[in-house]
């Protein structure tokens, strides 16, 4: 029997390869690709599971690239995956879903798909810059939605499928505690709340039309009293706006990956006079066999 869904998903989708001989020698390759994901980790012996290790990779601009500072939401969601996933952070400060669209594949390749456990893409902020003051980083909505499904189509022809990808609206703008930065930059307030609630909007279409999780925090912020306190300086986030985010995403990671055990067996369960024999055998994609 299959260990997990991934592996349910590979064998139904390979079945056809059991078809006239005639057929095989195209079917074969497109087979064992799709049997890499998981099969492949369930059949790597402890030695090399150090390339294996599957990863959580936070893809987004500014929001995601301090996302690691003390009490940031990717430090804790880290945490919590420690032992099971390396959580990396990819996020660009000032980049746009143009931008993005571009450096996706150099972020992750065909060949290192394999062990990519989940992806996040949190864009929009900077593309619901006003263009009449911040051309550079704003793109309209239309394109803003094409440029995120260009993101997903991506990840799905490299075999990262819908399960593994999750996407993040920006969160709202204080327009009265950001028009103060964006003065002292020599500027006058380049984004609006309102604006920024059209990208909201367009990232949970474009999820929804997938099939996606979308974690809609322009929304879902703003019901709390006094939000403007989730944002350090009225667009990033504050300690308080990445502990929101973070227990909003966490349990979806979580539930996400619970066919994913502790990396190697816990010590207790080694048998101490063989303990290769233990560490070897154990498989963290089914840790209860």
């Amino acid at each position: 029997m299959p260990c997990c869904k991934t592996c349910t998903t590979a064998l139904y989708i390979t079945a056809p390869a059991r078809c006239s001989p005639n057929g095989m020698k195209y079917l074969l390759p497109v087979r064992l690709l799709l049997l890499t994901s998981c099969l492949y980790r369930r059949l790597t012996s402890a030695s090399t599971m150090a390339a294996m290790w599957p990863k959580v990779i936070l893809f987004r601009d500014s929001i995601t690239q301090y996302s690691f500072k003390d009490g940031g939401w990717g430090a804790v969601l880290a945490d919590k995956l420690q032992r099971r996933c390396d959580v990396l952070n990819r996020g660009i400060s000032g980049y746009n879903t143009k931008f993005g669209s571009i450096i996706l594949p150099k972020i992750i390749t065909k060949e290192t798909a394999s062990n990519v456990a989940m992806v996040t893409i949190f864009f929009g902020a900077n593309d619901a810059s006003l263009p009449e003051i911040n051309p550079q980083q704003h793109v309209p909505v239309i394109k803003y939605k094409h440029y995120l499904q260009s993101m997903i189509d991506y990840l799905k022809a490299i075999e990262i499928n819908e399960e593994r990808i999750i996407l993040i609206g920006p969160p709202p703008v204080d327009e009265k505690a950001w028009e103060v930065e964006c003065i002292k930059k020599g500027s006058t307030l380049n984004r609006k709340l309102a604006v920024t609630g059209e990208y909201s909007k367009a990232c949970c279409e474009v999820a929804d039309t997938n099939n996606i999780n979308c974690i809609d925090l322009w929304t879902s912020m703003q019901k709390v009293q006094n939000w403007s306190e989730f944002l350090a300086d009225g667009l990033h986030l504050s300690k308080k706006g990445a502990a929101f985010l973070e227990e909003t995403l966490t349990p979806i990671v979580l539930k996400k990956l619970e066919y994913v055990g502790l990396q190697f067996p816990y010590w207790a369960d080694i048998d101490r006079d063989d303990p290769a024999k233990t560490i070897e055998a154990y498989n963290p994609y089914c840790p209860s066999q």
